[in-house]
């Protein structure tokens, strides 16, 4: 894996950190506090935010109360200083809406192309003469495929944290995802935004206080042993010679050279569940690693999680909230359960906007990088919807086996 860094990669270092914290929450601010002097962060490498307390903020509060001073206080930062790095605090939002009027558009022109299409289907014979069934067939599946690539391309509802990943390019179109320079797949493409802009985001949150204070104090503590336990893979079929163009193979597959990745590495033992039944409850003892799929927004009590563990459910919905009290998503659940660091989305991302399990787990097993920047090679996309939940620093495996 190394062969694919970045030429002049290094691990993130603590003075290359700005934490952001909502000053309304006080025990955001006084968990910056203790971040911040438990990882040697610089006390000028802070900055409060003023925001109402909700896992979702408007679109104009996130332009003047977020993007505004995170771009000035950036802007400000002079050589030989600098700042990769944004820590958002629990207490922060989750979720940046739409505007309004973008809302209204989107459902006009979709609901405007639903009508056509459903006029055309009830037509007699179709609606127009000489049009045989496999025509409209494809028609239909055409029309559908611009439905979707439009309503990609019109969302603007995103994670404050993919949003403040762009924050110093401020130009970028609102609506739809933004492919990321640093994402290992797409390094030979040209870059919508150039890398110099481009920000790792993590955030430090959860349900409560209390747990954000154990993610912290389990990353340091397990950084200094290394982590040990097993590593679970849940695939939904068994490995195949040849996914074809089905994503949703190439992507179970990917699951499946994970394990073997993770098994030639010699870090841990590996175990693999290929069929379309989740791990169930007892079956995970000593997690460590985790990467699996499909229970949506209900998480399954199958893991003992060890101390420093990471893991992530390949899901719709599993970071849509941190904090109400019932909810089932797995990022919730796995952080009350005792997972370390986790990656999920805040609404519909798509299965090519999730991180690569190889490049994610295979660069943070060689334990060079840091997690903010195996992540950020492994993911896709900017401005959408996924979130990292973790400390940024955490480097698991930075002891040798």
């Amino acid at each position: 894996m190394l062969v694919l860094l970045p030429v002049g990669a290094q691990a993130l270092q603590p003075e290359e950190i700005l934490i952001l914290a909502n000053r309304r929450f006080d025990k955001g601010v006084a968990l910056a506090r203790y971040y911040a002097r438990r990882r040697g962060i610089p006390k000028e490498n802070r900055l409060l935010l003023d925001l109402p307390e909700n896992e979702v903020c408007t679109r104009d509060d996130y332009n003047r109360r977020v993007a505004a001073p995170v771009r000035a206080y950036l802007k400000a930062v002079k050589p030989p200083r600098r700042i990769r790095c944004l820590v958002l605090m629990i207490g922060m939002p989750l979720k940046v809406a739409p505007s309004e009027s973008a809302r209204q558009e989107i459902e006009k022109a979709l609901n405007a192309r639903e009508s056509a299409l459903k006029a055309r289907m009830d037509q007699p014979d179709h609606g127009d003469a000489g049009v045989g069934t496999d025509d409209l067939a494809r028609e239909l599946a055409a029309v559908r495929q611009r439905l979707s690539e439009e309503k990609v391309r019109r969302d603007q509802r995103a994670s404050l944290d993919s949003e403040l990943s762009v924050v110093l390019a401020p130009e970028l179109p609102l609506g739809g995802w933004i492919e990321n320079p640093f994402y290992v797949p797409f390094r030979n493409r040209t870059p919508a935004v150039p890398k110099k802009e481009v920000l790792m985001v993590a955030r430090l949150d959860g349900p409560n206080a209390t747990s954000v204070k154990r993610i912290i104090d389990d990353a340091i503590r397990v950084e200094s042993i290394g982590l040990r336990g097993i590593a679970y893979f849940d695939a939904r079929w068994p490995m195949g010679p040849d996914p074809g163009k089905s994503a949703y193979r190439q992507y179970d597959r990917a699951i499946h050279q994970t394990a073997r990745q993770i098994e030639r590495a010699g870090r841990m033992p590996v175990v693999v569940d290929d069929t379309q039944a989740l791990f169930q409850h007892g079956q995970c003892p000593d997690a460590a690693l985790y990467c699996g799929w499909y229970s949506l927004a209900r998480y399954v009590d199958a893991f003992d999680w060890k101390a420093g563990a990471v893991g992530f459910h390949i899901a719709s919905s599993e970071c849509t909230t941190l904090k109400q009290a019932d909810s089932q998503v797995w990022c919730k659940r796995m952080i009350e359960d005792g997972i370390c660091a986790t990656i999920g989305p805040v609404g519909e991302p798509y299965l090519q906007s999730f991180p690569m399990p190889e490049l994610f787990f295979g660069f943070l097993t060689e334990g060079v990088l840091s997690l903010a920047e195996c992540y950020t090679l492994s993911l896709p996309f900017l401005s959408w919807k996924m979130v990292l939940i973790g400390d940024p620093l955490y480097r698991p495996f930075s002891i040798s086996p």
